[in-house]
């Protein structure tokens, strides 16, 4: 095969075959096939699109470019979570506790932030001494003996995605729903769970902003799934505006934390149960009020909480640490307040998440140092009257806050409006 005949045969719009599909990822993993090669070939699939059979060809062969992992040693029903990113995004830190609790098993690699955008892995390790990159074996006996584990994605891992996915990052050519689907899907069977749960987010605080590009996503992600023989189940939710009221690592920890010790209930905790909820309707066949039942159960027994700290324990860290007041010590702060009486709205998900990042607690380059302290604290909810000169929000740092370079994102990201303006959610369900 040549790769030259192979990108011009898809830059006239002609499909390509799985064996081609597979030459192209095995040369590009090796070096025989160069950057620019594989960038041609990239413009080409992301101009013209990629058939359903394109797209399993190349989620096949890049789950066969690196180990899959062997989930048989864990008893019970494995779930995987995904998540396509947001601004203050811990639902990871909740969720896998509580289905845990529910006796499920949740055996988790995430990624860590980039841009503005926060990863679970940063918030992790946030922790003292929580280690992330324990070693497999590790990894299954500890999500076998107590539910759950979280670690940072392995390099062996589908390796061919994650040079790809670098390439396409500065090429521009991220956005093609059939190269996202992919490279999401070749990660999640690669691992192995019995159902993978997918959140795809949409909105200005999200890398895809159009609703009906998420539905199209969604919707390509379970097909892939079904014709790989993994269920899938896949939420369309907004992200309009932020998950809950912190946005950061250190902070992000301890809102997770009082949720599961049931001391926040609040948009976010209502967000964080309906999404486990809808699981254990369509998956385990459970009734609505009985699935809402057994979630509050796992939050008033403490059992929720109790996985939440054994995972960190297990992981070499201390849960009493989130609890200290010493944990969270950013050294600034300013207070955002509000200029007159009115309706909180929070107009952009992309303004804090930028603000906070400005504040230090993402990273430009993923070699950056992030600061653990850094971030936002949101004092009202969506929708919340205040007052003039309520405090909104409060910004975090290490460092001194130059108040003047944030005035406009601060500007962006809300307004006091007249009525009370509620945002819808979720959007759909496909499984």
């Amino acid at each position: 095969m040549n790769i030259v005949e192979i990108i011009e045969k898809k830059s006239q719009n002609q499909k390509l075959t799985s064996q081609e599909i597979e030459f192209f990822v095995k040369g590009f993993q090796n070096g025989s096939i160069k950057d620019y090669q594989a960038s041609a070939l990239l413009v080409a699939i992301c101009i013209n699109g990629m058939s359903d059979q394109e797209i399993f060809a190349l989620t096949q062969a890049m789950v066969e470019s690196g180990i899959k992992l062997d989930l048989t040693s864990i008893s019970g029903f494995k779930i995987d979570k995904h998540s396509t990113g947001g601004v203050g995004d811990k639902l990871s830190l909740i969720i896998g506790p509580i289905l845990a609790a529910l006796g499920y098993k949740f055996p988790k690699m995430a990624g860590r932030g980039l841009g503005f955008t926060g990863g679970t892995i940063d918030k992790l390790e946030s922790i003292t001494n929580f280690n992330t990159s324990i070693t497999v074996d590790k990894f299954l006996a500890q999500v076998d003996k107590i539910g759950l584990a979280i670690i940072s994605q392995s390099k062996h891992l589908v390796p061919a995605d994650k040079k790809l996915y670098a390439l396409r990052d500065v090429t521009g050519t991220v956005n093609s729903i059939g190269l996202i689907a992919s490279s999401i899907m070749s990660k999640k069977i690669a691992t192995g769970a019995d159902l993978i749960l997918i959140d795809v987010k949409f909105g200005d605080g999200a890398f895809m902003k159009k609703l009906s590009d998420a539905k199209l996503l969604a919707q390509k992600l379970v097909d892939i799934g079904n014709h790989f023989g993994k269920k899938t189940f896949v939420e369309i939710t907004n992200m309009s505006l932020p998950l809950g009221k912190m946005i950061g690592n250190k902070n992000e920890v301890i809102e997770a934390q009082a949720i599961l010790a049931g001391n926040q209930k609040d948009s976010l905790s209502k967000f964080a149960f309906s999404m486990v909820e809808r699981l254990l309707i369509n998956w385990g066949s459970h009734k609505e009020s009985e699935a809402k039942r057994l979630i509050q159960q796992t939050i008033d027994s403490g059992t929720a909480l109790e996985k939440f700290n054994q995972m960190i324990t297990a992981q070499g860290g201390n849960p009493k640490e989130i609890t200290s007041f010493k944990f969270w010590t950013p050294a600034h702060k300013y207070e955002v307040r509000a200029q007159q009486s009115g309706y909180v709205k929070w107009e952009s998900a992309l303004a804090f998440g930028k603000i906070a990042h400005h504040l230090g607690s993402g990273r430009t380059f993923k070699e950056d140092a992030i600061d653990q302290d850094a971030g936002v604290q949101l004092i009202c909810e969506n929708g919340d009257y205040v007052v003039e000169d309520q405090v909104l929000f409060v910004l975090y740092s290490s460092k001194k806050i130059a108040i003047e370079q944030l005035q406009s994102l601060i500007d962006e990201a809300y307004a006091i409006v007249d009525k009370p303006h509620k945002a819808k959610m979720f959007w759909g369900s496909y499984s």
